[in-house]
């Protein structure tokens, strides 16, 4: 399929299109790394970082993105935020693969081991370099949307990982946000972690989700139909824009067991038609891995990224629990 001109330029990182629109609209414009823009006015704003092609196969968010800022940059004085773009992985999405060398998706800290010198942690770097640039001098509220498609079909095909250490009120904002996006489920992650999303909550205090638009599809192949909704919530809000009437409230999940493989010996007790969010029964064994058998501890636990094909001490797969919302969010939600 043709690319659009607006989304080709975005996958290649190339921002050449709208930044002189920007800066003629009185904006100051950067590039502080190889697909990375800042456009920032007034500090006091709410600064937004989109990120998008962290996995570089994940391509729905690309031509989203790249539509809003072809649409932006014609009225750029509407943009009512401090923005920042992220095109993660140039080097992946170029070779319509997952990465290079190593998940770049868990890379964002310090301890890397023997995946110090791959490509993807020297990406890192400069993504982890410039959001703190860009949080820094922000004086108002700091939003980040890592946008991302699941390798594996769902039950619930949009959803949301909300990152450990998020403030009570901010997580509710940001739930509702995602509420108006089309998200159908979030999920609660009490633990650290090293994805993009979580080091920007953690370090700068930024009210930060990984988003998942649907399936990986190739470039070009993706419906707009699917992402329209989460296409006019990013709108609304990069323009200051109050939202309508939420028309759902998305499910509400907690993370209970990290699935992590030890060895070679790593095996899943399903294959991999599994959908994201199938349900498992108290004590079926999840995984083996050697002697030791990851079992569900709860009544009802459900699978969520599943991907035994990851390197030996990477997250394999996600087992979560349905939450009681009143208890979790309060009234409010």
């Amino acid at each position: 399929m043709t690319l659009s001109p607006a989304v080709a330029a975005l996958a290649a990182a190339d921002f050449s299109g709208i930044v002189p629109h920007f800066i003629a609209a009185g904006f100051a414009v950067s590039e502080p790394a190889a697909g990375v823009v800042q456009i920032v006015g007034d500090p006091s704003r709410t600064s937004v970082l989109l990120s998008v092609g962290v996995h570089g196969d994940e391509t729905a968010p690309i031509e989203l993105l790249a539509q809003l800022l072809d649409v932006l940059a014609r009225q750029p004085q509407q943009l009512a935020v401090n923005l920042m773009i992220v095109v993660g992985n140039i080097a992946a999405i170029r070779q319509a693969r997952r990465f290079i060398d190593v998940d770049l998706n868990r890379l964002f800290c310090r301890e890397r081991g023997l995946l110090s010198a791959t490509a993807e942690a020297a990406r890192a770097d400069e993504l982890m370099l410039s959001s703190r640039v860009f949080f820094t001098r922000a004086a108002g509220l700091r939003l980040h949307l890592d946008l991302h498609t699941a390798i594996r079909g769902s039950l619930y095909p949009t959803f949301a990982m909300i990152p450990h250490g998020i403030a009570a009120t901010d997580r509710q904002a940001l739930i509702a946000l995602l509420g108006h996006a089309g998200i159908a489920a979030v999920i609660l992650n009490r633990s650290a972690a090293s994805t993009f999303s979580a080091y920007t909550a953690a370090q700068f205090g930024a009210t930060s989700a990984t988003v998942e638009l649907g399936q990986v599809s190739a470039l070009g192949d993706n419906d707009p139909a699917r992402f329209a909704a989460a296409s006019a919530t990013l709108a609304r809000t990069l323009r200051g824009e109050a939202a309508p009437a939420i028309p759902q409230v998305p499910l509400v999940f907690e993370v209970v067991q990290e699935i992590i493989k030890r060895s070679d010996t790593f095996r899943m007790s399903f294959d991999g038609t599994t959908p994201n969010f199938t349900a498992l029964s108290r004590d079926a064994v999840i995984a083996t891995d050697g002697i030791h058998a990851y079992r569900v501890g709860h009544d009802e636990e459900y699978v969520v990224f599943p991907n035994p094909a990851v390197r030996i001490g990477f997250r394999a797969a996600l087992m979560v629990v349905r939450c009681d919302a009143p208890a979790v969010f309060g009234a409010a939600h």
